[in-house]
């Protein structure tokens, strides 16, 4: 859960800051949210979840 929302609070400060910088529109932020969310309903997002637990494990090593 920690890692969650350690990556959620990161995501949403790039997110913050590619619009504040104009290099991404608010139509396109909120596609890419909207595909965030209907991502994590599908059967791939045990997966991800995994993937992103394995990467925070390795980072953690370093």
């Amino acid at each position: 859960m920690i890692v969650s929302v350690s990556l959620a609070l990161l995501l949403a400060v790039v997110v913050a800051v590619l619009l504040r910088q104009r290099i991404l529109g608010i139509g396109s932020a909120l596609a890419c949210g909207a595909f965030g969310f209907c991502l994590a309903s599908t059967g791939i997002a045990p997966a991800i979840e995994t993937l992103l637990a394995t990467l925070a494990g390795l980072a953690s090593l370093s």
